[in-house]
């Protein structure tokens, strides 16, 4: 499981909920991070390469990429560099926010990569056409998450002002959904919840995202029994004493 830090957590918190008999490898990218700052193709390249070496170090069952960003860039390169290996992707949650607004108004939260991607645009195009929806693209929210579950503060006014462009009000109706089209904004959703205009439907993709890799695994019993620990590795080398609190209060080894 890879993110590009510690966002991929909210994923592996609810996978391990459905999966509690797997063993999972957790893979902070934090020396690429953030992804939003880096050329496309520079970014596809880093992904399948590192996926290359983990694969082959860790013979997973199954990889999931836990980002947004990585998702919607690299996904079909992934698959087709390593065509005997299953992927679960993480994509906007579009299609749901798009079945259970009642307004019509959706906003959809991201990181900038994620938002100017054509893959972001088709999943509007196939799933909302009868709805509106804002993408809305943050600069700092994941910042802001990484430093929250660190340090256990956040800057409450810049999250209020990178949550304001979703709350949109048209003909008296309201934006009633705000989908977190990033891993790690779940991990603020207390706070953007206090600093929200009004009340809606924040929606979070990890639960779903751990449905999808479950269905796609073998039986436990043909996996055979699971050795050792959860483990996390972080790109950018050993991680200091707070990333190694963080990483262990998830129940993985460093």
């Amino acid at each position: 499981m890879l993110d590009s830090g510690v966002g991929g957590l909210t994923v592996l918190r609810e996978a391990r909920v459905l999966m509690p008999d797997r063993r999972f490898v957790y893979v902070a990218d934090d020396a690429g991070f953030p992804y939003g700052g880096w050329e496309e193709a520079a970014l596809r390249e880093r992904l399948v390469e590192l996926f290359g070496k983990l694969i082959a170090e860790h013979r997973p069952a199954i990889c999931v990429v836990a980002c947004n960003t990585a998702s919607t860039l690299a996904l079909d390169a992934l698959r087709a560099a390593y065509p005997d290996m299953p992927f679960v992707g993480t994509v906007p949650a579009i299609k749901p926010a798009a079945e259970r607004t009642r307004s019509g108004l959706v906003s959809v939260l991201a990181t900038p990569g994620t938002v100017k991607r054509q893959y972001t645009r088709d999943l509007i195009e196939k799933w909302a056409g009868r709805c509106s929806v804002n993408l809305v693209a943050s600069v700092n929210l994941a910042s802001l998450a990484e430093d929250y579950m660190r340090h256990g503060f956040v800057d409450e006014a810049a999250v209020k002002a990178g949550i304001e462009p979703c709350f949109i009000e048209v003909d008296g109706r309201r934006t009633d959904i705000v989908v977190l089209a990033c891993t790690h904004y779940p991990f603020l959703v207390n706070r953007m919840r206090k600093m929200a205009p009004w009340p809606v439907d924040w929606l979070d993709p990890a639960e779903a995202i751990a449905r999808r890799a479950l269905s796609l695994l073998p039986a436990p019993g043909e996996l055979g029994q699971p050795q050792g620990r959860d483990l996390a590795i972080l790109t950018g080398g050993a991680p200091d004493a707070v990333t190694r609190r963080l990483m262990q209060g998830f129940g993985l080894s460093t």
